[in-house]
């Protein structure tokens, strides 16, 4: 009978009947409307959030896959997916504080997945890669290490004296530094980051920096730390622990991660420039703090590249983060700032200021 209000025309005529009977057929109509607004609507797992993954179960610290028939799309129209309607309603009687546990397990979860690939090395291991990567190359380059000068585009040739020590951070790899030193003069001092993370069940070289470098103070030669310092340098402790609010040196790292995945092997990374549509052709420097949480719950971090070619054309690119999945992603990259010449001198020139991009407070 509820059928009776699919079209005007019954609903005119429905008003002619009692008016109980209007009631208990505005009431049937009432209860077929909230089922279907109410209804799961098939989605498939790979685009909800956490990978389809059960939402309450991470919220529980599990596991669990799920096929999405049983889901909820919230106010921001993410969706998540639950392995039966009990866990569902579980999850909903607290959402936000039940999603909170859910992005600290996931995320606690990735890191736990380098570390626990890191259980299968130790700092020896890492030091033999580096080692062995170094004695490779001398032997390549009349017994000198080749290396760019990512600041200057300086190409250097350095003598190897060693290994100095390693610095290990659980659930993101080691990272020796090594001592180098101009050929020309043992007084000019290097000590160059090599970031070694376990990846396909073997040890790599993700990264390498200088760290230091040779400057002459007073008269003589000191090897002087760079600012701003490597991510790496920022954390005190070798054990830095998982946190729900993700830390400044975090969002950095996953901001490197992805401007060195997209280098070719010739080492530049090329961005489309959105104001202009030219594809620049850069070097990374590094990643600089403050890192800032806008409203809206994206990071923002600023990095230094160098064109191409250049030993003076900086560029400011500005990178957004987002967390997915428990994970650090990058979400979108604009040029800041761009290099252009100014009474004979290359000067930074922002396009725009952070604070156009609205209220933001800087992560620790």
């Amino acid at each position: 009978m509820c059928n009776v209000l699919r079209s005007s025309r019954a609903l005119g005529a429905l008003m002619s009947f009692p008016s109980p009977l209007v009631v208990f057929v505005l009431m049937c109509a009432l209860a077929v409307s909230t089922r279907a607004w109410s209804a799961d609507a098939a989605i498939s797992p790979d685009k909800a959030e956490f990978g389809g993954q059960c939402a309450e179960g991470l919220a529980e610290g599990k596991h669990v896959m799920t096929d999405c028939s049983v889901n909820w799309k919230d106010k921001d129209g993410k969706v998540y997916c639950f392995s039966s309607d009990a866990a569902k309603a579980a999850f909903l009687k607290t959402p936000a504080e039940s999603l909170e546990r859910a992005r600290a397990f996931i995320a606690a979860s990735n890191v736990d997945s380098t570390e626990k690939a890191m259980e299968n090395y130790d700092s020896n291991d890492a030091e033999k890669l580096v080692d062995g990567s170094i004695k490779s190359k001398l032997k390549a380059n009349d017994n000198l290490f080749p290396i760019e000068d990512a600041l200057t585009g300086d190409q250097l040739k350095l003598a190897y004296d060693g290994i100095d020590f390693t610095r290990t951070l659980e659930g993101y790899g080691y990272f020796p530094d090594v001592k180098f030193h101009d050929p020309k003069d043992a007084n000019k001092k290097y000590l160059i980051d090599f970031w070694v993370v376990p990846k396909n069940g073997a040890l790599t070289i993700a990264e390498t920096r200088i760290y230091q470098s040779p400057q002459q103070v007073d008269g003589a030669w000191r090897s002087v730390a760079r600012q701003p310092v490597p991510w790496w340098w920022i954390p005190a402790s070798e054990h830095p622990g998982k946190m729900a609010e993700k830390r400044g040196w975090e969002v950095m790292s996953a901001v490197e991660e992805n401007a060195l995945k997209d280098v070719g092997s010739d080492g530049v990374y090329k961005l489309k420039d959105d104001k202009t549509g030219q594809t620049l052709d850069l070097k990374f420097i590094n990643a600089h703090q403050p890192v800032r949480k806008l409203d809206n719950g994206e990071y923002f971090a600023c990095t230094d590249f160098r064109a191409a070619g250049t030993k003076d054309q900086i560029y400011d690119v500005d990178f957004w983060v987002k967390e997915k999945d428990g994970k650090m992603v990058v979400d979108q990259v604009r040029v800041h700032k761009v290099p252009e010449l100014k009474n004979g001198q290359w000067v930074q020139v922002p396009r725009y200021s952070f604070k156009d991009l609205g209220n933001s407070n800087v992560v620790p």
